[in-house]
């Protein structure tokens, strides 16, 4: 018989141990992400998956917002973000850090989304707009682009769900390293 468990026996970190913990070196960048439901969601799943950092850029809505804390649940408060308008300016930081930069996007050569390796670490992972994706400026700044294969009639995934799928292969696929 199964029985779920109670929030006292996940075993989960308290939001300050969250905070000094050791995370995943994988950022996300939200570029011009339009929903704010969406912007929560996937702060909830960097949360879950102990990324490094949210980078957001664009007219993405920046957190305290109702509709983000909504679906957030906390996150927001956990996950260490900030705002950089420009994201070709944050793009340029991170890789003065070493950090590699992955499109999350359908482009020539994309790269299946769990084809990476210990060299593709830091990575960020670039996230565009619900409808038009990322914008070419940005995609020409990426050293390569990701792929979530589809199988059905449509040509894409929820930008929520396609960060969720992308950001816990990139958790999975570091730990599966032993860096």
């Amino acid at each position: 018989m199964l029985r779920k468990l109670h929030g006292s026996e996940m075993g989960r970190l308290e939001p300050d141990a969250f905070r000094e913990s050791q995370k995943h070196p994988i950022y996300v960048m939200f570029q011009n992400i339009r929903s704010m439901w969406n912007v929560g969601s996937i702060f909830r799943t960097c949360d879950a998956a102990r990324i490094q950092k949210v980078i957001i850029t664009g007219y993405t809505a920046t957190p305290p917002r109702p509709q983000i804390d909504k679906v957030a649940l906390g996150a927001t408060e956990t996950v260490d973000w900030e705002y950089v308008a420009d994201p070709l300016e944050a793009l340029a930081d991170l890789k003065d850090q070493g950090v590699k930069i992955a499109a999350l996007e359908i482009t020539e050569n994309a790269r299946n989304y769990d084809e990476l390796s210990a060299e593709d670490f830091p990575l960020c992972l670039v996230l565009g707009n619900e409808v038009t994706g990322i914008d070419d400026e940005v995609l020409q700044e990426c050293d390569f682009a990701l792929e979530i294969p589809q199988y059905g009639t449509k040509h894409s995934l929820n930008v929520a769900v396609s960060a969720g799928i992308a950001i816990f292969e990139a958790v999975r696929q570091f730990r599966a390293c032993d860096i």
